[in-house]
């Protein structure tokens, strides 16, 4: 799909649940909606601008009927997605600029600003239902476990934080160490046990929920510079309880697989334009990626074209599948240019070697490692000092 220009710089996007619409909040106040079809031809639905300040955060409901934006007036949009008029509006709904948005179940949505202040809203009333104030700095992010009804937050103070929507307290049911550097996306994986959480500094920090919410449990380098953005795979990919998607300063999207760590390749090329959001369509379960930069055009990619390999394995059977991960690696599957493969997380990738070799240098390398087992028998035999000795001799010692 060719790049859609929406005039101005591209704060947020949301994706429509159901139907193929994406929305896109702009610097100058404007929020704007595409419909887009599957032979990557788009058009405009609507454009609209209820403030003349920027519009950070975009959040749709779980149905598609309503859309909340939020931003730099510190109010709170909300929007008939089907006519693209103004629903509601709660004015003044923060002190600060708000800086994300998030739905959480069908009548509650969250919303934080640059202070560090989270509010929980429930649309069917103006005032906010609870109010935490436990960062003291901006919100960066939000994640939402609705298994457990937990929301992820992390913020620029560098902790991460864990809010039981459910309970009544006005505190986090868990709140990190400071990590020492600033927190700016979140992402599962492994099915929702681990979160990755991308930092200034181009670190993956790694929690575990099982291990608690103190401090993270691995630390993965790699990104030249900070991480901005973080998205899953659409959970029908084989791979897609470990790789992820990352949106870094340095303008490329990159497809990451952890444990063991591998970068796979390069997903799309914002050129100096640092990527800030990453969305797939329809709950994270479709085929086109957005990101948005600095610029003024939404990229959409398509992610059939990516994993264009792994996408035709996901009907096959499992037997077929596990004879067809034992003959290759997940950076071969990737429909990707050599180039963008070459730097690499981590050491894992690079302890490889070349993987090109042809059979005769398999043959040696095999018959290396059987030297080697023979060598270490040889080390197994009886020593100059050693004895054969029955057990009971030490008995009446």
């Amino acid at each position: 799909m060719p790049d859609i220009p929406v005039g101005s710089q591209i704060f947020d996007l949301a994706f429509h649940p159901t139907n193929t619409t994406v929305y896109t909040g702009l610097l100058d106040g404007q929020i704007k909606a595409f419909r887009y079809d599957e032979q990557g031809q788009y058009q405009q639905s609507f454009s609209l601008r209820p403030s003349k300040r920027s519009c950070r955060s975009l959040a749709v409901n779980e149905d598609g009927s309503r859309l909340h934006g939020a931003g730099k007036a510190k109010s709170i949009f909300t929007i008939d997605t089907a006519t693209g008029d103004i629903f509601g509006t709660r004015k003044d709904a923060h002190d600060s600029p708000i800086n994300r948005t998030k739905q959480l179940l069908p009548n509650m949505f969250c919303t934080g600003d640059d202070e560090g202040v989270i509010k929980l809203w429930d649309p069917r009333q103006l005032q906010e239902i609870r109010r935490y104030i436990h960062h003291f700095d901006f919100i960066s992010d939000f994640l939402w476990l609705r298994n457990k009804k937990q929301l992820i937050s992390t913020s620029g103070d560098g902790t991460l934080s864990v809010i039981d929507v459910r309970g009544r307290k006005a505190e986090p049911l868990a709140q990190s160490e400071d990590q020492e550097d600033e927190l700016l996306s979140a992402v599962t994986i492994r099915n929702g046990s681990k979160v990755v959480v991308g930092t200034q500094l181009g670190i993956l920090s790694i929690f575990n929920a099982t291990h608690g919410w103190g401090d993270c449990v691995d630390r993965v380098p790699g990104h030249p510079q900070s991480i901005d953005a973080l998205c899953g795979l659409p959970s029908s990919y084989p791979s897609s309880h470990s790789t992820i998607l990352t949106g870094s300063s340095d303008g490329l999207m990159r497809i990451v697989q952890l444990f063991p760590t591998k970068l796979l390749g390069i997903v799309a090329d914002h050129g100096s334009f640092p990527i800030e959001r990453i969305a797939i369509d329809q709950n994270g379960e479709g085929r086109w990626i957005g990101s948005a930069g600095h610029e003024d055009v939404l990229k959409m990619t398509d992610l059939r074209e990516v994993l264009e390999d792994e996408d035709s394995n996901r009907d096959a059977s499992p037997d077929e599948r596990e004879s067809d991960e034992g003959e290759g690696e997940s950076i071969d599957r990737l429909n990707l240019p050599a180039a963008a493969t070459e730097g690499e997380v981590s050491s894992d990738v690079e302890g490889r070697g070349n993987e090109s070799s042809g059979p005769e240098e398999l043959k040696e390398k095999k018959r290396k490692r059987k030297g080697q087992k023979d060598t270490l028998a040889a080390k197994k035999k009886r020593g100059r000092n050693e004895i054969d000795a029955d057990p009971s001799f030490f008995a009446g010692l």
